[in-house]
């Protein structure tokens, strides 16, 4: 066994070192540094683009309320939150409400900061790279501002809310032995509208 290992250790020896000069091993790792930074970039495009896609939901939520305070009830809170009645089907339950979208100040600072810092790293490697115009590329932060524009163009934007009502009847509650109406309601909206709505009207969502 010790001579095997010795053996193997002299035929190690005799292969001949890899020499790269310095340059060309610093090339390619600034070269491999660029194209890493470049796939990040890539990806935060796609970020910055989903940031105002919209993300519409279907869920069923469930009132202890009567149908017609609960009609009451959504047509006072779409109200307070800059929403206006544009449809009421009677045949089809359905009601739609319409506001407008109002884009979010700490994510458009977000996407400005992330943004810069992804620049500046893209701008450090291509300096490095080309020294010679390093202030040009640095300068790329400077166009950070622009993914801000473009989410607050996209993000303000009309978006409807539509609700389908139906009345369940009464049913029994065991722990009073009393019969209570329920309402079952159907809403189509942003997934943030959907929870805001189940959270401040005290509604329970059906799978």
């Amino acid at each position: 066994m010790m001579q095997l290992a010795l053996n193997s250790a002299s035929a190690g020896s005799l292969l001949p070192p890899l020499n790269v000069p310095p340059n060309i091993m610093h090339r390619l790792v600034l070269s491999s540094t660029l194209l890493l930074t470049l796939l990040l970039m890539i990806g935060l495009f796609f970020f910055v683009k989903a940031s105002v896609k919209e993300r519409l939901q279907q869920a069923k939520l469930l009132s202890e309320q009567p149908e017609e305070p609960l009609l009451n009830q959504l047509q006072q809170y779409f109200s307070d939150r800059a929403y206006r009645l544009t449809t009421v089907d009677p045949e089809q339950e359905q009601i739609i409400f319409e506001g407008l979208v109002r884009p979010s100040a700490f994510l458009a600072t977000f996407l400005t900061l992330i943004v810069s810092t992804s620049l500046l790293c893209l701008g450090l490697v291509l300096a490095t790279l080309v020294p010679q115009v390093w202030r040009g590329f640095l300068g790329l932060t400077l166009l950070s501002p622009l993914a801000a524009v473009f989410y607050w163009r996209k993000a303000k934007r009309p978006e409807q809310v539509c609700l389908r009502v139906e009345s369940l009847g009464p049913t029994l509650d065991n722990s009073s032995n009393s019969s209570k109406a329920q309402t079952l309601l159907t809403v189509t909206a942003h997934r943030d509208e959907i929870i805001e709505l189940q959270r401040d009207l005290k509604l329970r969502k059906v799978d």
